[in-house]
């Protein structure tokens, strides 16, 4: 049975840079260096990371592989009064990687859990893209196969709300194509690749001349991804006031429809059909 300390370590949610490594937040680096260890997405990919700040912590691997022993072990440290940091590849661990797993059980035993804020793509690509930020979600990584990837977005095709996407290169063209099918040529979308690095890019456009502007250049179709596509505009109807409904109530009390709509759609900017469509639905 596992001995659990008068005083259980802490589990740390360090983020760490996404590409420039001027991005590491001083308290992330005093919190590498005074653990007793660090929980790694990928060891050896962290190392170059570890050595720039002269981290001699020792570390071990937790990823998407990692089955519930490695958990177990972790936690039991944790118990045990060790200190551990989680860190990804790069970035918020937990975004896009299998860490609350750890997080999940780490709070269930009673462990406290301290976020060391700092980059994430994400939220750097949404601060950059210029699209509305008020509402959005974040799907991750689409399905690689194309028709689960086209129902997918199918799904998500009248959602109002930012979408944000994390994409492979070696797919980022055929995901513009299905985007364009799936959402319309016209959609807005951002592609932000390689950001912080030296060859960041940040181009929007609608998706039908993004994805010919990415299958020209085959320099687009490399590095790390975040795809932001434009929320579904809402249906007319969704958008009408009730200072609009009441001008359609008083021009139909007194025109017809036809004329009303005509008239009515000159004062509220509505669409004619529109408002002809609904002033025949007001009658039945």
């Amino acid at each position: 049975m596992t001995s659990v300390a008068s005083n259980p370590g802490i589990l740390y949610v360090v983020a760490t840079p996404i590409g420039n490594l001027g991005d590491m937040v001083p308290r992330a680096v005093e919190t590498l260096q005074t653990v007793a260890l660090i929980a790694a997405e990928d060891t050896r990919h962290s190392s170059r990371l570890l050595s720039h700040f002269d981290i001699k912590t020792p570390c071990i691997a937790y990823h998407d592989h990692s089955d519930d022993t490695r958990v177990d072990q972790l936690v039991a440290r944790l118990q045990g009064g060790e200190s551990i940091a989680l860190i990804s590849d790069a970035g918020t661990p937990l975004v896009s990687d299998p860490g609350y797993r750890l997080v999940r059980s780490a709070r269930q035993a009673g462990i406290q859990i301290v976020p060391i804020p700092g980059a994430c793509a994400m939220i750097a690509a949404l601060s950059a893209a210029g699209l509305p930020s008020d509402r959005f979600a974040f799907e991750g990584f689409l399905p690689a196969k194309q028709v689960a990837r086209c129902a997918q977005l199918q799904s998500l095709a009248a959602d109002p709300r930012t979408l944000i996407f994390y994409e492979a290169p070696h797919r980022i063209l055929e995901t513009l194509q299905d985007m364009a099918q799936v959402f319309g040529a016209d959609r807005e979308v951002v592609m932000a690749r390689e950001l912080t690095k030296t060859f960041e890019t940040i181009k929007g456009n609608k998706v039908s001349e993004l994805a010919s502007w990415v299958e020209s250049d085959s320099n687009q179709q490399r590095g790390e991804i975040v795809l932001l596509v434009h929320g579904a505009p809402k249906p007319e109807n969704e958008a009408m006031t009730p200072e609009q409904m009441h001008i359609m109530k008083v021009l139909l009390d007194e025109l017809p429809v036809k004329q009303a709509a005509s008239i009515g759609a000159k004062l509220t900017g509505l669409k004619k059909n529109f408002l002809y469509d609904w002033a025949l639905q007001q009658s039945e």
